[in-house]
């Protein structure tokens, strides 16, 4: 089996925006499921670690496109594991139109954790090491990995919500790709009509639970470049903990 894993997906209508491009949530979803695929069909995918009570958990993601899919347009998204440590492993991403245009590329950091404790886990424990069979440190990944998002102090509040019964996943927290569309979801169209978002990265922190509130901090860093750092605060303690931070550049 190759190392790289390959996969078909289509910019369906529905899961395109106003302009007929593909939603960048929508495409982070299929890059997860890419994941999902290409770790499931190795031995080391979330099928098989809910029977050993373990489970994947994003640590980072950063998105950086030239272009986004178009309604209705066929692209392959390639992934593949660049590195793996202890606790964490490194997945990488490109999408094209699989006839050599290429849309854009991903990075990501993964953790595995015990789904009891939620604490880290020993990677390499997993069918004694096997991950470092599929690994492949010289397959270029043109984008900056994801950093430390910095912020000033200056951030505002924008939004505050509450967590849904449609933002948990099989986990019983926020599905990682509902953050960025919570957080895209903070400029309107007007500002997608003169804008194009080219980059996205979020690092998360915390997980946030059916029951908490959400509240986003916005804070523009330089010409079309911010940072959001999102809080939950659990309505019975009142308690204010940091979730994630986010960097995008238009």
């Amino acid at each position: 089996m190759n190392k790289i894993g390959k996969y078909e997906f289509i910019a369906e209508p529905f899961h395109c925006d106003f302009s007929g491009r593909m939603f960048l949530g929508h495409l982070g979803n299929q890059m997860l499921n890419a994941a999902d695929f290409h770790s499931t069909d190795r031995g080391f995918g979330m099928k098989y670690l809910m029977t050993i009570k373990r489970s994947w958990v994003l640590s980072r993601l950063a998105i950086e496109m030239e272009e986004m899919p178009a309604q209705y347009a066929h692209f392959t998204i390639e992934t593949w594991v660049e590195s793996a440590m202890k606790f964490f492993t490194s997945r990488n991403f490109c999408v094209s139109d699989g006839q050599g245009k290429v849309y854009g590329y991903g990075r990501s950091i993964w953790a595995m954790i015990d789904t009891e404790t939620r604490q880290p886990c020993d990677i390499y424990a997993i069918d004694n090491g096997a991950i470092n069979d599929w690994i492949v440190d010289d397959k270029p990944c043109p984008i900056e990995k994801g950093g430390r998002v910095k912020m000033s102090g200056n951030d505002e509040l924008v939004r505050s919500l509450e967590v849904n019964y449609n933002d948990i996943d099989i986990n019983g927290h926020v599905n990682s790709v509902k953050y960025i569309e919570h957080v895209l979801d903070l400029w309107d169209i007007a500002w997608y009509r003169e804008h194009r978002l080219k980059r996205f990265e979020i690092a998360y922190v915390a997980e946030a639970h059916q029951g908490d509130k959400m509240d986003f901090y916005r804070e523009q860093i330089a010409d079309n470049e911010f940072c959001v750092r999102l809080t939950k605060t659990d309505l019975s303690s009142q308690k204010e903990t940091e979730v994630c931070r986010c960097r995008l550049v238009f």
